[in-house]
């Protein structure tokens, strides 16, 4: 079950990387769901995954830093259906997409300044919310 995972030609998580652990899953599905151990948590050691740049590993700690676990290992779970093999299957999808999508590099911002158009139609639009304002109260006496 823990077979390694390819992302690229040179970028694969390694089988010893992974740890697979199944779980009883929550939610619907009845009697199933008390039986059967459905939900699929896999681990994966950020540090031990093969080919992957440094950039895009700092790119896919800080992305996913809300899902390591104390040990620093990755935490991804599935509980989409009940099938233990089709959450597995989704849950080493999930790896692979966040990995790709650390590997795309940010395209830095360039400052720029507003232009003159912009700054023409924040200001009448702060004009117009004004006379509204204005519009609502009406006399007090």
């Amino acid at each position: 079950m823990a077979d390694p995972i390819l992302i690229t030609e040179s970028i694969r998580v390694p089988a010893d990387a992974i740890r697979f652990k199944a779980v009883r899953a929550g939610g619907a599905g009845g009697q199933n769901v008390n039986k059967v151990s459905s939900k699929v948590e896999l681990r994966i050691d950020l540090t031990a995954i093969e080919g992957l740049p440094e950039d895009a590993l700092a790119r896919l700690q800080a992305a996913q830093r809300n899902r390591l676990d104390g040990e620093g290992l990755w935490m991804v779970v599935s509980d989409r259906t009940r099938d233990q093999l089709k959450n597995l299957d989704d849950a080493r999808e999930k790896v692979a997409e966040g990995i790709r999508a650390a590997l795309v590099r940010p395209i830095p911002r360039r400052a720029t300044r507003p232009t003159r158009a912009s700054k023409e139609r924040r200001l009448d639009a702060k004009k117009k919310a004004s006379d509204l304002k204005r519009r609502r109260s009406g006399p007090l006496d």
